[in-house]
């Protein structure tokens, strides 16, 4: 049968009504509140750091995301747990929620088809994680402002404008994986389950996994393990595997975005920790670095929702 108008009819009206409810709902404001409490917390102790030992350096504001010698305590720390957690709330029960308030069938009898439903849904969501995380970026620089007492530079800003916008893309394969498992399990338990379990799995266990694996499907060369070095075709092995992981890709991204002095994105550790020797890179040369990893993440991002898209069509809706 022939759909009849345009099939986004009636998704601004879905949209605000679910933008309205996540932004007053006490999930959302419970989240909410542990992420600006953490955030604050870990950038005040990071700008007392930075009042008595680096007031002569040049990349305040961006140690203020991620402080030289604090990689365990720090805001992109931070926000690297407390997104998903976000996400995964907003997005676990975008859809069978509404099968186990048997509200499904009265929404699809109005004029409105699944894709504005859907699309409607992920766009409130998403929405509602870039307000928060914008709220928070702005907090994090006034803040700086006010304790540092001076103005970020060019540089500074769009490095961290960048880390902005890659935040809430990764927010959004978060949600866009969230709201699959909403698709394909009617239970709402079952599907932040096996979110949270998805999303622990590739953020800890994974990177272990991938290097196992790389080992495995190229065996390290005796001659480079003689001189200490690591084989070339197992750290490409390995750091290929370890992309699959979207909390690996976003962490290439920060570093390469907060880390001017970052050379290369093959070893996150020691970037973190050591800082790889070398003169600053310029913007354009650090965007460029990381533009893989950020195209990855967005791609990510839409082919999650284009898969629970096409299973969210292929279900059957009973009154």
């Amino acid at each position: 049968m022939r759909r009849e108008g345009s099939p986004w009819r009636g998704m601004n009206v879905v949209f605000f009504r679910e933008l309205f409810d996540h932004l007053t709902g006490p999930r959302m404001l419970v989240l909410q509140l542990l992420v600006v409490l953490f955030g604050a917390a870990t950038v005040y102790f990071a700008v007392e750091h930075m009042r008595d030992t680096a007031a002569q350096d040049p990349l305040l504001y961006l140690r203020l995301f991620a402080p030289p010698g604090q990689a365990t305590l720090s805001f992109v720390t931070v926000i690297t747990i407390l997104v998903p957690l976000m996400a995964i709330g907003l997005g676990f029960d975008a859809v069978n929620g509404e099968y186990n308030r048997r509200t499904m069938s009265r929404i699809l009898s109005q004029p409105l088809y699944r894709d504005a439903l859907l699309l409607g849904k992920f766009l409130a969501g998403l929405t509602t994680l870039a307000i928060t995380l914008t709220i928070l970026w702005l907090l994090v620089i006034g803040f700086g402002l006010i304790r540092l007492g001076v103005p970020p530079g060019l540089d500074e800003m769009l490095r961290s404008l960048v880390f902005l916008l890659i935040t809430i893309v990764y927010a959004g394969v978060w949600l866009a994986l969230a709201m699959l498992f909403s698709v394909l399990f009617r239970s709402p338990a079952t599907a932040a389950l096996v979110a949270l379990g998805v999303w622990l799995f590739l953020a800890l266990l994974w990177p272990a996994v991938a290097q196992m694996l790389g080992a495995m499907i190229s065996p390290p060369d005796v001659r480079f393990a003689a001189l200490g070095l690591q084989s070339p075709d197992t750290l490409a092995w390995q750091t290929a595997l370890s992309r699959i992981s979207p909390s690996t890709l976003y962490g290439e991204v920060v570093v390469a975005m907060l880390n001017p002095d970052a050379q290369s994105l093959t070893n996150l550790l020691a970037q973190f920790q050591g800082r790889l020797m070398g003169s600053p890179l310029p913007f354009g040369q650090s965007l460029l670095q990381a533009w893989p990893q950020m195209v990855t993440l967005i791609s990510s991002m839409i082919l999650l929702y284009v898969v629970s898209y096409v299973a969210f069509q292929r279900q059957e809706v009973r009154a």
